[in-house]
């Protein structure tokens, strides 16, 4: 069986630690890796009994995810501080939400940038509010800031200068061109607040915003973890609520984003093993392409199928743009040398 076979069944519960030979570690710990999962994988088998010296990378990871964690949320209380002012209200997004809400897919989960989402009508001074607290551009060429700006769901990122940690601060969840328009202010408006007095994703929205982060908005790069995360947050929200799958339905043809919630689903079931209710049972013969570019990893943890890899690139960007729109980027991408 492939390494990245491997780490799914470990996840999945399918498949004890000890049924490893000596020689399996190896290819997992560099799958786990390279799909930024070796920490999630360190929680998941806490309590198996393991090789020791795995045993003592996975409490180092365990050990570095817990202070990763604590700065992604003192991040994210740098930007309250900073838009507190002005009275700006935002909504934290993805990894640090989950991490402030507490819930089971943050175990492990590696936080890069802290990730906000504000009403469009309070981007500008969001924008004016980070830069006097120390934030500034990442990105100086004006095609990339005006790229950004006229089309993208977010500004340019920003990264502050004194602690080194980036943040996008966006306004939807998907591209202004993209085909598919979330309603942004049922998002904002429906928001919870954690323990902490951080505003997150209503339950429902926060599976979707992963759905679509992961299917309609990129090229499946990292979506073992991401599907992790939908995984979890649909098995936990479900589990508290026996009405949350037909929430979830509803909230997912608010927002357009049926077809990548019920897709999410039927990959979460057939990789992780997620149970799901009647009506979202069905097979798509499509989904055998998303399982393949899933599980596109070699023994080593490097990517394979190179054609498949391109092919869901350029379905990433189909999406996201008019065809028109697109050939002009890629050619102005291309002559600029990124």
């Amino acid at each position: 069986m492939s390494a990245v076979r491997i780490v799914v069944d470990l996840l999945a519960g399918r498949r004890d630690a000890d049924s490893l030979a000596p020689r399996d570690w190896e290819g997992v710990i560099g799958v786990a890796r390279a799909e930024a999962m070796l920490a999630t994988l360190a929680y998941r088998l806490g309590q198996d009994e393991l090789p020791p010296p795995v045993a003592a990378l996975f409490a180092d990871q365990r050990a570095a995810a817990e202070v990763a964690q604590g700065q992604a949320l003192w991040e994210a209380e740098m930007a309250r501080r900073a838009l507190k002012g002005q009275r700006i209200e935002f909504v934290l997004l993805k990894g640090t939400a989950y991490a402030a809400a507490g819930l089971s897919c943050s175990a492990g989960r590696q936080i890069g940038d802290l990730d906000i989402l504000v009403l469009h009508s309070d981007v500008g001074r969001a924008e004016n509010e980070l830069l006097e607290a120390g934030w500034e551009w990442v990105k100086s060429d004006p095609y990339d800031d005006a790229y950004y700006r006229d089309h993208m769901h977010e500004l340019p990122p920003l990264i502050h200068k004194a602690r080194d940690r980036m943040i996008d601060v966006h306004h939807t969840i998907l591209p202004q061109t993209h085909r598919i328009t979330p309603d942004a202010l049922a998002l904002m408006s429906d928001a919870v607040t954690t323990a902490g007095g951080f505003a997150v994703l209503c339950p429902a929205d926060m599976a979707v915003h992963c759905a679509a982060h992961m299917l309609a908005d990129g090229d499946l790069q990292g979506g073992l973890r991401n599907l992790w995360d939908f995984h979890c947050l649909t098995r936990d929200f479900a589990a508290a609520d026996p009405g949350y799958w037909g929430q979830l339905d509803g909230r997912a043809d608010t927002h357009g984003l049926r077809a990548a919630v019920h897709r999410a689903a039927r990959l979460a079931r057939d990789l992780y093993g997620s149970e799901l209710p009647s009506g979202w049972n069905r097979h798509d013969p499509a989904d055998s392409w998303y399982r393949r570019r899933l599980l596109a990893r070699d023994d080593w943890g490097r990517s394979t199928d190179f054609a498949l890899q391109q092919a869901f690139y350029i379905r990433s960007h189909w999406l996201r743009m008019p065809p028109a729109m697109l050939a002009r980027h890629l050619w102005t991408k291309w002559r600029k040398g990124n």
